[in-house]
């Protein structure tokens, strides 16, 4: 976590799904450690959302667990109300989960079309309509894209379509979140070194991701959780209907 003088966040309630591990895991910290109370979101493992709300706790940051499949409206809403049920109130929603199927378009099944896009289209969109009901005035919401969008990489289409999706509806709703001060922008990250991005990839595939940006490594959690934090905060009040592309010059 980044060490600040001053807490960005201090009164803010942060609401980050897919956040026991991962990218999402480090921005739940981020949000923490600059004063905001936050609520992880986690599909099924207990055990590493147990491990992400003790790492919060040990630096007396205010946290919350909430299991919730997003891919479900019905978990969506539950997770919200439970998040207000705590709380009182949402101001920053993060929305970070999300799958990857990585395939060529001749073996894509139909499950695999719905699984991907009912949890990265389906649960970023109803999360967006759950904030558009119980935000707080000047909220901050912060949809989660990919860098590959705008690149072409064999395999990815599905997943590189489902990102698209979300770029387009984050420009759309600008208009429609402005009028109580809201900001409505999507991070779009390159490779980062994560467990997940490791799964399926040889070395040798790893080391040639590493090298296709200006810095010649991979972006590491921390680097797309401190763009979080900034469109979190009050500095980020100008910028809406954005998609900002966090990876060292991928593209």
């Amino acid at each position: 976590m980044t060490q600040v003088q001053e807490q960005k966040l201090t009164g803010k309630v942060a609401l980050v799904t897919g956040a026991s591990r991962g990218i999402g895991k480090t921005i739940a910290e981020e949000l923490a450690i600059n004063g905001a109370k936050v609520v992880i979101n986690y599909a099924g493992n207990s055990e590493k959302a147990a491990e992400a709300v003790a790492g919060i706790r040990k630096q007396d940051g205010e946290v919350l667990a909430v299991q919730a499949d997003i891919s479900r409206v019905v978990e969506v809403e539950r997770l919200f109300q439970k998040t207000l049920e705590k709380y009182g109130k949402i101001d920053i929603l993060v929305n970070n989960a999300g799958i990857m199927i990585t395939k060529p378009i001749a073996a894509i099944t139909e499950a695999d079309f719905d699984k991907i896009f009912a949890v990265n289209v389906k649960g970023t969109y109803f999360s967006c309509q759950q904030a558009a009901k119980h935000m707080a005035n000047n909220g901050r919401i912060i949809n989660f894209s990919t860098s590959v969008a705008g690149v072409m990489f064999p395999a990815y289409s599905v997943y590189a379509g489902t990102k698209g999706a979300v770029e387009q509806f984050t420009r759309q709703l600008a208009k429609e979140f402005g009028p109580k001060g809201i900001t409505i922008n999507a991070v779009a990250p390159g490779p980062v070194n994560t467990e997940l991005f490791a799964v399926g990839k040889t070395k040798e595939q790893i080391e040639t991701l590493s090298k296709l940006n200006a810095f010649g490594r991979l972006g590491e959690t921390a680097d797309i959780a401190r763009v979080v934090l900034f469109l979190a905060s009050e500095e980020s009040q100008w910028i809406t209907g954005q998609t900002i592309r966090v990876n060292g010059g991928f593209i």
